[in-house]
């Protein structure tokens, strides 16, 4: 079982970027997928971006397309999310995910990801 922490969240004006980190402790980091997800106030919480244990291929939901990158140091046991041209519509909790795969080249569906971090807060002021 891994274990997530993450830490870059804060507040930042619209058009600014953040840089978000997840480490996990335990070894099967390297066997794992990972993903980011959020969940803004009244809403459920969202897939943002995941990426395959050997970061070869990674999945965006549609509305960050563009803007924010997901990437692993698996030296570091360490993934990333790269959040650029922030918007409000950006504001939530952002958690790190992780999903038990060693396939290269499969990014996991949401549903299939299973050990979560305990979030970090993201708020971008318009």
């Amino acid at each position: 079982q891994v274990q997530l922490v993450e830490s870059g969240g804060g507040l930042v004006q619209a058009g600014g970027s953040l840089r978000l980190s997840c480490v996990a402790s335990g070894r099967t980091f390297s066997a794992s997928a990972m993903g980011w997800f959020r969940q803004a106030p009244g809403k459920e919480r969202e897939f943002v971006a995941g990426i395959t244990w050997n970061g070869w291929n990674t999945r965006y939901v549609d509305s960050v397309k563009g803007r924010f990158t997901i990437s692993r140091d698996n030296a570091k046991n360490t993934v990333y999310l790269q959040m650029n041209s922030l918007t409000p519509e950006d504001t939530a909790v952002y958690y790190c995910a992780a999903a038990q795969s060693t396939d290269g080249w499969y990014v996991p569906s949401p549903g299939q990801y299973n050990t979560w971090g305990q979030g970090t807060q993201v708020t971008v002021a318009s």
